[in-house]
């Protein structure tokens, strides 16, 4: 136990009934948060939505307790001691103390324990293993207090043998520097992750695309990403990156920053970041291109058409432009576009701000929705089939060339022009052959 103790105000689960209705179900002395939210409350920095709660309890007495105490649990992993409670505040994970008695690089086979510093000693960084009670008292076993302050990713003992455990310690090692680091990773991990790489070959490949996704929506990647390449890892996750991708990625994450100033980024989760980074990395590549990279890293179907989307050049970025690229494809993806392509341009400085602005100001009046659809031909007239879609594909050409002016009653009544000409024309060619 150190004298360092986590202030409510980082901390709220501390005063939170609910977490401390829990606890008294276990039992105050038999569980204290741990990982995460331990950091990241440490670091002032804003808190995941699960808890992770590490108990001395067996799995089933835990469950026993927080049912009587009206918890709904779920069996989550009950061999790992692992069971889960859906709470209004938090998501809880409450985990029984272990250790490794068995691994194979991928899984491993546990014991249960009541020993805190054996549990500590299995887990990966050392700013992962700090644990809290329910009074902000810290447990720190390994110095991760001071290394989350100082910013140091560093493996808990000999990294080696962490790594032999879970060869995704690799990967987790740079996705941790990339959003917890300073500095240069530290030289004994780094060292061993470079001297163990082979092992990510035996991961599967979904494993290693979450990491890979998770660190690219790191505030700056580059550094980590950098290291990975230097010690031969890179080339093992992302076979297919381009040359100068480093340049591709530094001219984004200086562009994303200058939006940021701007206020034009907008609201946007991790998966969007991480895949425009990604396409950062592999450009220039073909949207077939991106679409065979999407399929070996296993992307899900939507990110797959974004990913290839964003493989498609922006020719040009005037209001006129952007516009008809926020019809095709909405103003996300428009704005990814717009960063990548004034990044492979190498667009800095005050022209980057003043485009930023531009685009804050467009992207808060995107253009309307079509007006018409195939009912409102029908109502003309129109019977029901292939003419409907093309002549709604015909006017809506036309409405985007006119830069989405045209009002529904100027579309309507071009509709019943074309009707009217196609019906003339039909009289005129019956007469003809009468």
């Amino acid at each position: 136990m150190t004298d360092r103790r986590l202030d409510p105000e980082r901390a709220p689960w501390l005063v939170s009934k609910e977490v401390r209705a829990l606890f008294a179900a276990l039992g105050a002395e038999n569980a204290r948060i741990v990982g995460g939210a331990v950091r990241d409350a440490l670091l002032g920095r804003p808190l995941p939505h699960e808890l992770d709660i590490a108990c001395r309890l067996p799995p089933e007495e835990s469950v026993r307790r927080l049912e009587k105490a009206g918890f709904r649990t779920i069996p989550t992993g009950l061999s790992h001691g692992t069971i889960s409670v859906a709470g209004r505040d938090w998501f809880y994970e409450i985990t029984t103390l272990r250790i490794d008695v068995e691994t194979d690089g991928r899984h491993a086979r546990v014991a249960f324990t009541d020993d805190w510093q054996a549990d500590a000693s299995r887990r990966d960084f050392t700013m992962n293993a700090i644990y809290c009670d329910l009074e902000g008292r810290l447990s720190d076993f390994f110095g991760g207090i001071r290394d989350a302050l100082e910013g140091r990713v560093r493996f808990i003992g000999d990294p080696r043998r962490r790594i032999e455990e879970d060869a995704l310690r690799i990967l987790r090692f740079f996705r941790f520097h990339a959003h917890y680091g300073r500095g240069r990773p530290d030289e004994e991990g780094l060292a061993a992750c470079a001297e163990m790489r082979d092992r990510l070959t035996r991961l599967s490949i979904e494993r290693v695309r979450d990491e890979l996704l998770k660190l690219l929506a790191a505030p700056d990647p580059g550094e980590a990403l950098t290291a990975m390449e230097e010690t031969g890892i890179l080339p093992l996750v992302l076979p297919r990156r381009a040359g100068e991708w480093a340049k591709h990625l530094a001219q984004l994450v200086l562009i994303e920053r200058i939006f940021t100033d701007e206020q034009a980024l907008g609201k946007e989760d991790d998966d969007q970041c991480a895949l425009r980074r990604l396409a950062a990395l592999l450009a220039p590549m073909s949207e077939e291109g991106c679409r065979h990279e999407a399929r070996r890293l296993k992307l899900s179907r939507r990110q797959m058409r974004r990913l290839a989307r964003l493989a498609l050049p922006l020719v040009g970025h005037d209001a006129r432009t952007l516009r008809r690229a926020i019809h095709a494809d909405g103003i996300d993806l428009t704005r990814d576009r717009l960063l990548l392509a004034l990044a492979r341009s190498g667009t800095h400085g005050q022209e980057a701000a003043i485009l930023a602005r531009e685009w804050r100001d467009l992207s808060k009046s995107p253009p309307p929705p079509f007006p018409l659809k195939g009912a409102d031909l029908i109502t003309l007239g129109l019977t029901p089939g292939p003419e409907i879609g093309k002549l709604l594909t015909r006017l809506e050409d036309e409405w985007i060339a006119e830069d989405f002016r045209a009002s529904r009653t100027e579309l309507l009544a071009r509709a019943k022009a074309v009707l009217s000409a196609q019906a003339t024309a039909r009289r005129t060619e019956a007469e003809d052959h009468g």
